[in-house]
Formats: C-alpha cells, sequence, structure tokens
C-alpha cells in the first residue's frame, strides 16, 4: 500500500476523511491537502483509472485494516472431513447409529466420508457392501449431496457426502 511520495500517478482522485469525494487532482496538490490536514494521502484503488488516493491517518487505517481482516478470519468456518466406516455385514442397528453421527456432522458443515471395508471373503461380493453405503447415501439425501458416486480402492468403497441437497423438499 503506496502513501504520499511513493505514490507514482500523475492524477489521482482523493477522498477525504469524512468519506467525501473531493475530485481528481495532482499528485502534488493532493499531498498538500493531506498535510494541511496532518494526514497521510494512502493509495486505496491503484487499478482504478485514475487511482484512488483516501486521506487518512496511515497508522489507524493500517489497524483498522488488519483488525477486520482478523475478524473476517474468524467468521470463516473450515469444511473438516469427518469419516464414518461401516462393513457389508453391519447390522440396520448400527447403521441408524453411524447415520445418525454422519447427519449431526453434516449439520455441523462437515463434509462425511463413508467407507465400506472388505476383510478376506468379503471381497467376493462388494454388492453387500455397495448397498450398505448406498443405504445410508439413499437416507442422507435430504440433507448431503454424494461428491462422486462410491469407488472402489483396493479393499475399500469410499464415497464423500458434501452438505446440501439436490432435492430440495
Amino acid at each position: 500500500m503506496k502513501r504520499n511520495k511513493e505514490i507514482r500517478a500523475p492524477r489521482v482522485r482523493v477522498i477525504d476523511k469524512d468519506g467525501q469525494q473531493l475530485g481528481v487532482f495532482t499528485l502534488a496538490d493532493a499531498i498538500y491537502r493531506a498535510e494541511q490536514a496532518g494526514l497521510d494521502l494512502v493509495e486505496i484503488a491503484p487499478n482504478a483509472e485514475p487511482p484512488v488516493c483516501k486521506i487518512v491517518n496511515f497508522g489507524k487505517f493500517q489497524y483498522q485494516r488488519t483488525k477486520k481482516e482478523r475478524e473476517n478470519k474468524k467468521a470463516q468456518h473450515q469444511v473438516k472431513v469427518k469419516e464414518v466406516k461401516v462393513k457389508p455385514n453391519t447390522d440396520d442397528h448400527d447403521i441408524e447409529t453411524k447415520l445418525r453421527h454422519a447427519r449431526e456432522f453434516i449439520a455441523k458443515g462437515n463434509k462425511v466420508k463413508v467407507t465400506c471395508v472388505f476383510r478376506g471373503r468379503e471381497m467376493a461380493h462388494p454388492e453387500f457392501g455397495e448397498r450398505v453405503v448406498n443405504k445410508l447415501c439413499e437416507e442422507m439425501a435430504d440433507i448431503a449431496t454424494p461428491e462422486a458416486p462410491a469407488k472402489m480402492f483396493g479393499k475399500t468403497l469410499i464415497v464423500v457426502l458434501a452438505p446440501g441437497s439436490k432435492k430440495k423438499v
């Protein structure tokens, strides 16, 4: 962020400390006005034509800008991927419990990775695992959508559910 003599544009649009637009001035006139007010001329929109400069207390301006950035960063929600593991022969009651946990994760705005692990002879019938994973996806359809169809990675069948649904009821 350039200020005072660092600004290189020959003409600048000037905004005073109260936010009122003063007009387009030469750089020397704009710096003179800022010095008369006992403040700094700060370039706030360098890509505009002509560049926009504001007459402000530079230290206070920087402090407020960093404070605003910190507030914005606090307000952001980082999406985490939570995992729910099932097996091809998982019982209905256990699936309901895992479904309840998955709904809580989605409600908090996180993604849910549903993993079905096959062991030994279970690999002979992957359709059992697909059935369990599809049941979970169907039960979650009102609040979550799969990002991609279920895929096999070695001995695991994986699908990621994201918050939001394609069907609004």
